[in-house]
């Protein structure tokens, strides 16, 4: 909110380089294409390419003894959903947590 009032940056950043192989950048290119249109268009490719990690965490944590990483994961998704979907997904929580 404060980076459209003011139009500056209120997180610290930083610019990371990484090498790919041709072969790679398709694949890419496809993941944070697909990330935008889940997220929406207004988001950077940085935060799409964020989310795309997030995921991977979250898959790749579930049998580890990290569960932090996998709720911080569940946490910044759940946010992205529509409102009844919100809903929805905690409904199903709260009816496996009952069980």
């Amino acid at each position: 909110m404060e980076r459209e009032l003011t139009g500056k940056e209120t997180e610290p950043w930083e610019i990371i380089y990484f090498k790919l192989y041709k072969s790679q950048i398709q694949v890419i290119e496809q993941a944070i294409e697909s990330a935008t249109l889940m997220l929406g268009t207004d988001k950077s490719r940085g935060y799409c390419l964020e989310m795309i990690c997030a995921d991977f965490l979250a898959g790749a944590n579930l049998d580890c003894a990290t569960p932090d990483v996998l709720l911080d994961s569940v946490a910044r998704m759940f946010k992205f959903l529509p409102g009844q979907q919100q809903q929805t997904f905690l409904e199903q929580v709260d009816q496996k947590a009952s069980a």
